[in-house]
């Protein structure tokens, strides 16, 4: 069955709140025969797939596919010439192999232009807190929408100047219920009371980055009991704690500002170069 216009936004908003990375693939120029149009489009998974419409048929839509791939993996929008062309003419093409061609063997004998758009998930800054005022939970909020994250708050009973972009209550949904991603920045803010808990969660989350507000004699228990319950040595070694840069941070707010300014230092390590 044929898909309708409007399905479009509803795909597209559908992979958004996933937080699920996709290509579309636009038709923006064609020149000689070709079944696409201006105007045709595709929407490609991260893994590969169509989820919606067509570039004008099998034989584009599947060429495309690991170009997306490529435009997923870079992060940056490209365009690419589709060569719709004779058996002979896609195998010279091929030969040339330019890596902003595809040449596929089809008898229509016209050329696509194909705008690829890249669309990714942006990080997401977990917050676990422990409930009431804490001045550096509210300053984490702020600071990391200032640098484009989307902010999660698990917390009983958090009280925040700036309203993070999703508030869970841990009192209703426990920490060790919440589905982390492994592009995700934890930072624990559990002040002792539940440290264990949110530790054995994000052992569980394969995160890119775990950090923990804590004191050394606590982190070296807190460490000592989730050993015990089966943490791996590996996991415990790859936690930042004590958290933050060392730029000698005395109030909350600077404090704040070490444990991003490390995040950042974490999430720019992981970005492919431009």
């Amino acid at each position: 069955m044929a898909l309708k216009n409007w399905e479009y936004p509803d795909i597209i908003s559908g992979l958004v709140r996933k937080g699920q990375p996709f290509v579309v693939a636009t038709v923006v120029r064609v020149s000689g025969s070709s079944i696409g149009k201006p105007g045709f489009r595709t929407v490609i998974s991260s893994d590969g797939k169509i989820l919606y419409g067509t570039l004008g048929g099998a034989c584009p839509d599947s060429a495309i596919i690991e170009k997306a791939k490529q435009v997923l993996e870079s992060g940056e929008a490209r365009t690419i010439k589709v060569f719709l062309e004779s058996t002979k003419e896609a195998l010279e093409g091929l030969a040339i192999n330019r890596d902003d061609e595809i040449h596929v063997e089809t008898f229509c004998g016209g050329v696509m232009d194909i705008f690829m758009e890249p669309f990714m998930p942006s990080d997401r800054l977990v917050i676990i807190g422990q409930g009431g005022k804490d001045d550096i939970e509210n300053a984490l909020v702020k600071l990391g929408k200032m640098v484009d994250m989307e902010v999660v708050v698990i917390d009983p009973n958090p009280v925040l100047d700036s309203k993070p972009d999703v508030l869970v209550n841990s009192m209703n949904n426990p920490v060790g219920e919440f589905r982390f991603s492994a592009d995700d920045y934890i930072v624990i803010l559990t002040k002792g009371a539940s440290d264990i808990d949110a530790l054995e969660a994000s052992s569980k989350s394969g995160a890119r980055y775990i950090g923990m507000l804590a004191s050394r004699k606590r982190i070296k228990a807190d460490f000592e009991i989730i050993e015990a319950k089966g943490v791996s040595r590996q996991f415990m070694e790859s936690i930042h704690a004590p958290i933050g840069v060392d730029i000698g941070s005395v109030t909350p707010e600077e404090i704040a500002l070490s444990i991003i300014a490390q995040i950042i230092s974490v999430r720019r390590a992981h970005q492919p170069a431009s």
